[in-house]
């Protein structure tokens, strides 16, 4: 990175506001989580200051120590030290605090102040810290820091201004340092001053909301039984309140393929662009309105201060598996997408925690299974949409593929062996806030929308060759099965039966993984175009459903096809399967080595068939099939 104008640095503790700081100054939309961990790269913006000066601003990794060795901890170091060969070193670094927690906070500062570049510190939710009761002296901050001190509240763009003239005016002279450097106990030590000074606590203690709360949400009881309450709820509300524009969307979808095949003559053109972009394409889209409310809530916790509630409730857990609740967090950000949640393990200390924690992370079930489950759990049900027992089935199989995880976890850090250097877990429980909705609605568009765009291109694409595969070469016959058994896929599918009956799966479903090995949303649309979905009955004008279609669906001696048995196979394969390319080349980039990377792939993909098999097998015994 080339910097023209003068670069300053965001940096501080994880969750001080450094990113809410930086989408205020530069106009962005970052990512803003009130939980540890959300900024795990640098990120880069353009301002200006309050004279009009350009300024280049880069968004540092939110660490508590200069001093260890995590990947998150290396960035921000080698960028303040001048030691990173893309980023010039800072010619001024703004040290975001929060005003409520100054005692932890300083230590980074102090740091930081030690390197002997220009500092000016931002001292954040001072509103926070003023309902909690502490008398902040932003004077007396900067007299015993030798720095500039501006109080802020960024999420509400109050101080940014005179924030602004402070970043404008010639950069200050280093301070002198009026005490021992280089010494962490000493830091400590004065740290814990200056905080007595600067922001004077009440004599008597108050209990704030956050305190009451966590009363509840961490009791070592309670806290178990919210969480897994609030986990319920969000799957019921995904059934519940998706229905309407779910239909919405069903609706659209027959209009228009209604209104093409009245004006155009039948023939292949008209075919592929009802049956393989609308029908095909269709399938997936249908289910945008669960994956924005996924999203939301997810957005929701994160915001709300719950998130890092959640990683501390299942710290001790975690620590009998070989992992600490700092593992948790990037696990947590894999339910909605792997690749930023193995992105996230940067701010691990631990090697091989960090290289465990990647190697587990895909089996945290993504959003993009979310239309293959969403597709299959109402076959399990007998076709009942909505409701408690389906909220009951998705959080089981959230639940399945985290005990997976955890228990591979365990095996494979054994493998691995302890570590060098002991680490510890150091998580600040930041106070409950009032989620920034902003934020949230414009990150579940951007999901939408990068949902829309794979379905626009990805799968428009995959769809497109599907319905040729399906059609070519032509047949003469007047036997649906016979045609397609002489197409492409007909062929291929008879190549791969053999290999997925076992697991309860006829060529056509077998077709239809491998389609997916692309995009799992792929499966569904797959699964439409290959049983035909789009074709309505003889004696009906109406359109059956992807589920009516399947249902419908036997074996040449009459069994069912998509019986119990098959559904749970089908859905433990994608509980287990990695089937994201993506995600393989961010972890051969984040372990460094294409071995991992391609080593996860198979033993995932391994792990997911043998599971597939056993179960359906087992499922017969008890007459499921």
């Amino acid at each position: 990175m080339e910097a023209s104008n003068d670069l300053i640095a965001l940096a501080g503790n994880p969750n001080a506001g450094k990113t809410t700081l930086f989408n205020a100054l530069t106009g962005s939309i970052e990512k803003v989580g009130n939980y540890p961990g959300v900024t795990v790269s640098v990120k880069q913006g353009g301002m200006r200051s309050a004279h009009g000066k350009a300024l280049d601003l880069i968004d540092l990794p939110g660490c508590y120590s200069l001093e260890g060795g995590s990947p998150d901890q290396q960035i921000a170091r080698d960028v303040l030290r001048g030691d990173n060969a893309k980023i010039p070193k800072p010619d001024l670094v703004v040290c975001v605090l929060d005003a409520s927690n100054l005692e932890r906070h300083l230590q980074i500062a102090l740091e930081i102040i030690e390197l002997e570049i220009p500092v000016v510190v931002a001292l954040n939710m001072v509103d926070l810290a003023e309902k909690a009761g502490l008398r902040l002296d932003p004077v007396k901050l900067s007299e015993e820091l030798g720095v500039p001190v501006v109080p802020i509240q960024a999420d509400k763009g109050k101080g940014l201004v005179e924030l602004k003239q402070s970043l404008g005016h010639p950069f200050p002279a280093t301070p002198e340092i009026h005490w021992e450097t280089g010494d962490a106990e000493s830091r400590r030590a004065f740290g814990l001053q200056v905080a007595d000074l600067a922001a004077r606590r009440p004599e008597a203690h108050t209990s704030t909301v956050s305190d009451k709360l966590d009363r509840i949400l961490l009791h070592p009881v309670l806290g178990w039984v919210c969480f897994i309450g609030i986990m319920f709820t969000l799957f019921w509300s995904i059934f519940s309140f998706a229905g309407i524009p779910m239909g919405w969307i069903e609706s659209l979808q027959d209009w228009t393929t209604g209104i093409i095949e009245g004006a155009m003559a039948e023939g292949d053109l008209r075919d592929l662009i009802t049956q393989g972009i609308i029908g095909g394409v269709g399938s997936v889209v249908i289910f945008l309105p669960q994956i924005l409310l996924l999203f939301f809530f997810i957005g929701l916790m994160e915001s709300s201060g719950y998130m890092s509630r959640a990683a501390f409730l299942m710290d001790g857990f975690m620590s009998r598996v070989g992992l600490s609740g700092k593992a948790f967090l990037p696990l947590l950000s894999s339910y909605a997408c792997a690749i930023p949640g193995v992105m996230a393990t940067r701010t691990i200390d631990s090697p091989k925690e960090r290289l465990v924690t990647i190697f587990v992370a895909p089996w945290m079930s993504c959003s993009a299974r979310l239309p293959v489950y969403l597709l299959l759990v109402p076959m399990l049900l007998g076709g009942s949409e909505g409701g408690a027992k389906q909220a009951l089935i998705f959080l089981s199989i959230y639940v399945l593929g985290t005990l997976t995880a955890f228990v591979v976890a365990r095996i494979l850090r054994g493998k691995l062996g302890p570590d060098e250097v002991p680490t510890h877990f150091l998580l600040e429980l930041p106070p409950y806030r009032f989620p920034q909705w902003k934020y949230i609605f414009r990150h579940v568009l951007d999901r939408g929308w990068a949902f829309l765009k794979n379905a626009g291109t990805v799968i428009l694409g995959i769809m497109i060759l599907l319905w040729a595969a399906t059609t070519y070469p032509k047949l003469d016959s007047d036997d649906p099965a016979e045609v397609l058994s002489h197409t492409i896929v007909g062929r291929i599918s008879h190549v791969i039966e053999p290999i997925v009956k076992p697991m309860g799966f006829d060529g056509r479903t077998g077709t239809a993984i491998l389609t997916s090995f692309a995009a799992r949303e792929v499966f569904v649309g797959s699964m439409a175009q290959l049983f035909h979905v789009d074709e309505a009955d003889e004696d009906s004008e109406t359109r059956n459903s992807i589920r009516d279609q399947l249902a419908k669906e036997t074996w040449p001696d009459g069994r069912k096809m998509f019986s119990p048995a098959a559904v749970i196979s089908l859905l433990i394969f994608y509980i287990y399967a990695l089937q994201c390319l993506p995600t393989t080349a961010v972890v051969a980039r984040e372990t460094g080595s294409w071995k991992w990377g391609i080593g996860q792939f198979i033993f995932m993909t391994v792990f997911a068939g043998v599971a597939s098999l056993i179960v359906y097998q087992l499922a017969k015994l008890f007459g499921l099939a």
